[in-house]
């Protein structure tokens, strides 16, 4: 008789992806480790100023094999084949990937606001895509959203955020969690626009010279326009001026504006400046604004008992912005926005998606985070920090930045003792001091063309002997910013000063 299959004639299906897996990390751990491994041999040279030579198709040390764009394209010679190459061509390419990126574990990488990972970092993201979840609603991802929950709240009240709606969210990065505290402010303190849209009302916003370019993008893509951010003076460190920024207020309420938000920046991203935060909030208060702290980089200085005095006054912040992703080793991204009260996260973001949102009307605790975010798609980036947080503790965690603020000092010191070399600010230690970053010259001379081409010569020249720095513009010209982490020993800025004066000595001499 023709029909359905009985249940005895159906065919148990055989899954073997558990193996498949178990086969296959294997040979990529065993293309991973002694990538990491190179870097950590590479370390024990690094006080000479030339990281180990490898063999390659160019200038090789373990930090990076360098080419241009086009040549590089040829080198990787990568395909998207129409067949699949199964584990072989898969390796292969994993192996070039490997071969021809720049290798954030070796010392030498002081180029950024980030560095390598920890181990622990490395165990998160694998447990991340084991699970391959959206953290956007709770019943999809339960353990995650009550982990980014409690490590929101965790964060929150270590800058003072302790009220009962205190909390935190996470964020796909440090400007993504500036955009979304400007619509935040925007729509808890003016409401209407959410609806209505901004009418007739000029909003403006307000942050220091020194503040980063996020806030002028936030102003572009969400229609204010980018000369609505005003641009506020710092003083000799760097720091915002709490006298101008009252000043620039009362001058946009006479021409017909809106001000409604500021952003203060704790550690700018060239000189590391901390805004003074007691004074800026009493400013906003006075003018009942919105006050935003940008801590994305300088924010983990919190859990540092000798540092996170830099931090006085966020307890007054309405947000805050914060990256484990850089400061503390977390893989990239790892991203927070942490509020005062919760519920205007909610009030400004949430529309109604009974497909997706079955919260009760009037809940207390949302547990659906993507109703606090701007994006429906979201990665439990939190469980990195979180897992790192477990491993290492608020005690580590505070040990791991202050070690990194002793090896930049021992830098500030060796700049200071060298012949060639010349701190950005020779009168003010502070502005080298402030946070992570280290910024000076080299051969200094009267005119910053010349300063500017000597920083940017010697920059390319440090890349085959295996450091790599940025450098940033300033008033006398190019300076290098060297960027310390909480796994830069003091051995590597010995050769560093080392490699860069040996260049300099060079090219002084040619």
């Amino acid at each position: 008789m023709s029909g359905a299959p009985t249940t005895s004639e159906v065919q148990p299906v055989k899954l073997n992806r558990a193996s498949e897996v178990e086969e296959l990390l294997k040979d990529v751990q065993e293309l991973i480790v002694p990538f990491i491994r190179a870097a950590d041999e590479d370390a024990a040279i690094k006080h000479t100023g030339h990281g180990l030579q490898q063999t390659g198709q160019g200038p090789r040390t373990t930090l990076v094999e360098y080419h241009p764009p086009n040549k590089l394209q040829s080198l990787l010679d990568f395909n998207l084949p129409r067949q699949g190459q199964g584990k072989q061509g898969l390796l292969e390419a994993i192996r070039k990937v490997l071969k021809y990126s720049v290798n954030t574990w070796d010392q030498g990488f002081l180029d950024k606001l980030y560095a390598s990972i920890t181990p622990v970092g490395l165990a998160a993201e694998l447990v991340l895509a084991t699970l391959n979840t959206n953290a956007h609603v709770y019943q999809v991802a339960p353990a995650l959203i009550s982990i980014e929950k409690q490590t929101g709240k965790a964060l929150a009240e270590l800058f003072g955020l302790k009220d009962a709606y205190s909390g935190g969210v996470s964020q796909p990065g440090g400007s993504a969690a500036n955009l979304s505290s400007v619509v935040i402010a925007r729509n808890n303190l003016h409401p209407e626009t959410k609806e209505e849209g901004y009418g007739d009302k000029k909003f403006v916003l307000f942050t220091s010279e020194h503040g980063h370019y996020s806030l002028e993008k936030a102003a572009q893509i969400l229609g204010f326009g980018s000369k609505a951010v005003r641009s506020i003076a710092v003083d000799k460190h760097g720091r915002m001026r709490a006298d101008a920024l009252d000043h620039a207020i009362v001058q946009a309420k006479s021409n017909g504006e809106t001000p409604f938000y500021v952003n203060a920046t704790a550690g700018t991203t060239v000189l590391g400046s901390f805004d003074p935060l007691i004074e800026i909030s009493a400013v906003c208060r006075e003018h009942s604004l919105w006050l935003h702290v940008d801590g994305s980089w300088g924010g983990p200085v919190i859990f540092s008992k000798a540092q996170a005095c830099k931090l006085q006054g966020s307890e007054m912040a309405d947000s805050i912005a914060l990256c484990p992703h850089k400061m503390l080793n977390v893989p990239v991204t790892c991203s927070y926005l942490l509020g005062k009260d919760l519920r205007q996260f909610h009030k400004a973001m949430t529309l109604p998606a009974g497909y997706l949102f079955h919260n009760e009307e009037d809940v207390k605790e949302i547990w659906d985070l993507a109703d606090l975010t701007p994006q429906c798609g979201r990665r439990g980036d939190s469980l990195k920090l979180a897992l790192s947080w477990v491993y290492y503790g608020t005690e580590g965690f505070g040990s791991y930045i202050d070690h990194a603020f002793e090896v930049a000092a021992y830098l500030v010191s060796l700049i200071q003792g060298a012949e060639l070399l010349t701190l950005v600010s020779e009168d003010s230690p502070l502005i080298n001091q402030q946070c992570l970053q280290v910024c000076f010259y080299l051969n200094k001379h009267a005119e910053a063309e010349q300063n500017s081409k000597t920083t940017e010569t010697v920059a390319r020249l440090l890349v085959p002997r295996g450091f790599m720095v940025d450098f940033a513009p300033g008033v006398d010209g190019k300076f290098f910013r060297v960027v310390i982490n909480g796994q830069t020993t003091r051995s590597t800025v010995e050769g560093l000063v080392k490699a860069i004066q040996n260049i300099g000595s060079q090219q002084h001499a040619g």
